[in-house]
């Protein structure tokens, strides 16, 4: 671990485990209340790749979002489910925040294809899943970096060591 000035002394790393590609459907406007524009986002399907974990995401959960309508700053709140390439199922509660540059935000917004590194997108991936070959998912704090493209959001998945 590296040495930090902090009082308890070392910095965590972090591993890459998977990239979670995440196929999204037309969000569901559900309009503006205590300060935030709320809509949910349907989760049609994906795919799982990654050295210790492969699979699909499979369709039926959602994104609920809520955007601050003064600074833009969007808070996730994700549930849906993955099946691994042996067949066991694993749920993920995916939580984090999307913030960027007004012109960044709004052509994400658009649509259009944007660099990830013009805004910021992290998440905290909790799982769901039975005692086995995957219970090392329970057993760390794992932290997504994302990215909007058009169709689909991708999310690196890496644990904290």
């Amino acid at each position: 671990m590296q040495k930090s000035p902090g009082p308890i002394g070392f910095i965590p790393q972090s591993v890459f485990e998977f990239q979670l590609r995440i196929h999204v459907g037309k969000p569901i406007e559900q309009g503006p209340w205590h300060g935030q524009h709320h809509r949910t986002i349907p989760i049609m399907g994906g795919t799982v790749t990654g050295p210790r974990l492969n699979g699909d995401i499979l369709a039926g959960g959602a994104d609920w979002q809520s955007v601050g309508i003064s600074d833009g700053v969007a808070q996730i709140d994700a549930r849906y489910t993955l099946r691994a390439s042996d067949g066991s199922v694993i749920g993920i509660h995916n939580t984090g925040l999307r913030r960027g540059p007004a012109e960044v935000m709004a052509r994400l917004a658009a649509g259009e294809r944007v660099a990830p590194d013009s805004y910021y997108f992290r998440t905290v991936a909790q799982f769901q899943v039975c005692a086995g070959p995957y219970q090392w998912l329970t057993e760390s704090i794992f932290i997504g970096v994302g990215q909007r493209c058009p169709d689909a959001v991708e999310i690196d998945i890496y644990r904290l060591t």
